[in-house]
């Protein structure tokens, strides 16, 4: 079922998304990760794809040789053991980073193949060490042009998908300002997606300006908040890092007052997170997006609470 017919099919719902493991790991010890939290009901799961790497090894001659390395299990892969076992709707993501549109296309086959109807059209990150996003050369060079080339894959071969993109509350971290990055989210709504699902985010209030600028930019697609809940004291640094997002003090502070006691930290972040999944239901949002990262317990607490 598409995510645009599960928003209208009735009371609010949480959804998943999980990053496929590192290769090496079996299907069971995935499924066993996943399993704790499909008690709550989720109603489809988000599965990342990540780039493959460069890497550079130099050879006994002193020269360099480039190899591609992948480091992690692919989507398509993590989406049939989800579908397999828990029969519960999965929602790769396809990226522009480092993927001609060839493959773009042959995923999109295989998707349809296996009944997927759902996919999140992403940029995808830059590789480590650029400082600025590099598109393949045979690529898609941005989010909206990506589900235009998915539009333009249904009207050559049929079929139908419900396409997803990214929201950024916060903005992205490449836009000046948050209203040029909502005129390029307009852009992909205008190329065809269907539904907005947000950057996390620990200040609702960030949300609810996002939520009001869009409906006033003319975006009338659903817009689903997106959170993942504080774990570590290390979390406070790595995160604003990585995501470009801000911690409010109040939360920082009470992480800091915590010292090495890893327990109330994670106590901390697991009610904050509790709290604004709460405070978002209590606004009428149709659904609750959680960034699980690998961990579930966490996750499964606030659903316990919420749902």
């Amino acid at each position: 079922m598409k995510i645009t017919d599960l928003l209208r099919s009735g009371a609010p719902f949480p959804s998943l998304e999980i990053v496929p493991p590192l290769s090496g790991i079996g299907k069971d010890e995935l499924l066993e990760s996943v399993a704790p939290l499909m008690e709550f009901a989720p109603r489809y799961i988000n599965v990342t794809t990540h780039r493959d790497e460069l890497r550079f090894d130099q050879q006994p001659d002193g020269s360099w040789r480039r190899r591609i390395v992948r480091n992690r299990v692919s989507s398509v892969a993590v989406c049939a053991a989800i579908q397999a076992r828990y029969q519960v709707e999965v929602v790769p993501h396809l990226i522009c980073a480092g993927t001609p549109k060839h493959e773009t296309e042959a995923l999109l086959q295989d998707f349809r193949f296996m009944g997927i109807e759902n996919v999140m059209a992403l940029r995808g990150d830059s590789l480590a060490g650029e400082k600025r996003f590099t598109p393949d050369p045979e690529g898609y060079a941005h989010a909206n042009e990506l589900v235009a080339g998915i539009r333009e894959f249904e009207r050559e071969n049929g079929g139908s998908f419900c396409i997803g993109v990214g929201g950024y509350p916060e903005k992205h971290f490449e836009a000046p300002n948050i209203e040029t990055d909502i005129e390029f989210l307009k852009r992909k709504v205008e190329a065809g997606a269907d539904v907005i699902i947000t950057q996390m985010f620990f200040d609702n209030s960030f949300f609810y300006r996002f939520a009001d600028a869009c409906r006033a930019a003319g975006i009338t697609v659903p817009v689903i908040p997106g959170l993942k809940p504080l774990s570590t004291a290390r979390q406070v640094a790595l995160l604003p890092e990585s995501f470009s997002i801000d911690i409010p003090v109040e939360l920082t502070d009470a992480v800091r007052k915590a010292g090495d006691d890893k327990e109330a930290v994670y106590r901390i972040g697991t009610d904050w997170c509790t709290a604004q999944c709460r405070d978002l239901l209590a606004h009428g949002v149709p659904a609750v997006h959680f960034y699980t990262m690998g961990k579930s317990r966490n996750i499964a607490e606030i659903l316990k609470a919420c749902f």
